[in-house]
């Protein structure tokens, strides 16, 4: 799933109402295209941790893909970079299998 533009108060609803829309099957992934983020504040950062709770809740996995360098840092800050999975871009997260016994 690719998001663009700003992932803010305004935008984020529309990920969370998309993100708990899908109907996820144990062991797939959820890969969510950030490359297109110009801006994430603090209601992406939720929507982000919605669609994590969404994947966890159906026992799928979920990765976030070519994360823009602003938003790496928030989620660095907040410790979520240790709780998403992070690739460099979509080709990467989508051949890899988390290891398993995960969180």
């Amino acid at each position: 799933m690719g998001i663009a533009g700003d992932l803010d108060y305004d935008q984020a609803p529309r990920l969370r109402q998309a993100v708990t829309a899908l109907s996820l099957e144990p062991e797939q992934c959820l890969v969510l295209d950030l490359s297109g983020i110009r801006f994430c504040d603090s209601s992406g950062i939720t929507a982000l941790i919605v669609a994590r709770n969404h994947a966890v809740a159906a026992r799928a996995d979920i990765a976030l893909a070519a994360v823009p360098d602003n938003t790496i840092r928030i989620l660095r800050i907040v410790g979520l970079d240790r709780v998403f999975t992070i690739h460099p871009d979509v080709g990467t997260a989508t051949t890899h299998r988390p290891a398993t016994g995960g969180p």
